[in-house]
């Protein structure tokens, strides 16, 4: 009998992924020991570690990095092959995996998902938040089947893509920052003196994309829109900043817009898919969703 299944390769991955035995656990809704006794019994059987254990974080030995490089395909393959027997019984999938901006909150799908869910076909409803690239590698790598992904369509992927709406930004500080005390058109030396907020890039293995940076100019990364909003309120650095996500900090003074030379275009977003593999949930999925997204759901 086979000492390695699919099971316990989707184990292993959700540890690589998040980083500690505790969080995988929280995404797999088991108990941490659960997973710890998991793993060292698979690690027993095979006889060798998978894990360097450093405290609660945990890393790939050589071994585990060669099992998730041919594993993760095996986890694709058989969620594609379940996917496609469901298809031929039913004509909706197993699973539909839907793949958001961390940009967007995940709430302002509600709607959607309630007309979803009052289908009743059956279809497990899974919903996740990357961020920049890390939106569009979800769909390349086969983890999503359609993304609401930002800035411009990556070539060769084979994807077809539909423009959902653009994102207005403004350059913006709180009153307090030293750059709002200048009262005139900010220049690119002004910026450089402090430091910028900037939003990291969640792509794994497809180049970060980093946007509105200068040449040297001094950073503070943070993992969301949101920290980098409550950044800029708290006057750590400046930024531009989507006008539909703070007008409530602009209207009250928190933060203040400034005229800078340098600029930022609007943002396009795109609902993105692959056009193999289209079942009855992925059709309405993105039938529902193509029509203007952005900035409605954000100003809702």
């Amino acid at each position: 009998m086979l000492k390695l299944t699919l099971e316990a390769i989707e184990l292993v991955d959700a540890i690589d992924r998040y980083g500690s035995f505790a969080a995988a656990s929280e995404r797999l809704h088991k108990v941490p020991s659960t997973i710890s006794y998991a793993v060292n019994k698979l690690e027993e059987q095979l006889g060798l570690a998978l894990f360097v254990r450093q405290g609660q974080r945990v890393h790939l030995t050589p071994a585990g990095h060669e099992l998730l490089k041919e594993g993760r395909w095996l986890l694709v393959a058989a969620a594609d092959l379940e996917s496609r027997l469901r298809q031929i019984a039913t004509g909706f999938e197993s699973e539909f995996r839907l793949v958001h901006d961390s940009l967007i909150p995940t709430d302002s799908f509600t709607r959607d998902i309630c007309a979803f869910e009052d289908l009743h076909c059956g279809t497990r409803l899974r919903i996740g938040c990357e961020t920049l690239m890390g939106t569009w590698e979800a769909l390349r790598e086969g983890r999503a089947d359609a993304v609401i992904a930002a800035g411009d369509v990556p070539g060769g992927g084979g994807y077809r893509a539909i423009e959902v709406g653009k994102l207005e930004f403004v350059f913006c500080v709180a009153p307090t920052h030293p750059l709002a005390s200048l009262k005139r058109t900010l220049v690119r030396a002004d910026l450089l003196e402090h430091n910028a907020i900037v939003v990291g890039d969640g792509a794994r293995t497809m180049s970060d994309r980093t946007i509105g940076l200068l040449a040297g100019q001094k950073r503070i990364t943070v993992p969301s829109m949101a920290a980098k909003i409550a950044c800029q309120v708290a006057a750590i650095g400046h930024g531009f900043l989507p006008r539909a996500c703070i007008r409530k900090e602009l209207a009250g003074g928190a933060l203040v817009a400034l005229p800078s030379e340098e600029s930022r275009p609007p943002e396009s977003f795109w609902l993105a898919w692959k056009p193999d593999a289209m079942g009855e949930a992925k059709k309405w999925w993105l039938e529902r969703l193509q029509r203007q997204l952005i900035p409605d759901i954000l100003l809702r």
